[in-house]
C-alpha cells in the first residue's frame, strides 16, 4: 500500500509555494513538468494565517526520499523556505483519485 506524507509550514504563503514549483519546473494547476517518479498525488493548501500544508501520496518513502535529496530539498533551500513545523508519514488505508 502507498505511504502518505504531511508537511506543515508556518510563514509560507501560496506565493512562496509557487516559487518552489517554478524552481522545479512544475505546474500543479496543469500537471505540466517533470513530476517525481513514485508520486501518486500532491495537494497544497494555504491558510489565511500564513500556514501551508502539503499532503502527498507516494508509492514508498524511499521514492519521496530520493526526490527530496535530488531536487526538492535544494529547491526549498533556494526559495528560502523554512523547515516544516510538522512532518508525518501515514500508512494509506484507502486511496482514490478521479
Amino acid at each position: 500500500m502507498p505511504e502518505a506524507l504531511l508537511f506543515e509550514f508556518s510563514g509560507v504563503t501560496a506565493e512562496r509555494y509557487r516559487a518552489v514549483n517554478a524552481i522545479l519546473g512544475l505546474d500543479p494547476a496543469s500537471g505540466d513538468g517533470a513530476w517525481p517518479i513514485g508520486l501518486l498525488t500532491h495537494t497544497a493548501a494555504a491558510g489565511e494565517d500564513g500556514s501551508l500544508v502539503v499532503f502527498e501520496v507516494w508509492v514508498s518513502q524511499d521514492a519521496q526520499s530520493a526526490w527530496m535529496e535530488a531536487r526538492l530539498g535544494p529547491a526549498l533551500i533556494k526559495a528560502g523556505i523554512p523547515e516544516p513545523v510538522r512532518v508525518k508519514w501515514f500508512t494509506v488505508a484507502g486511496h482514490y483519485v478521479e
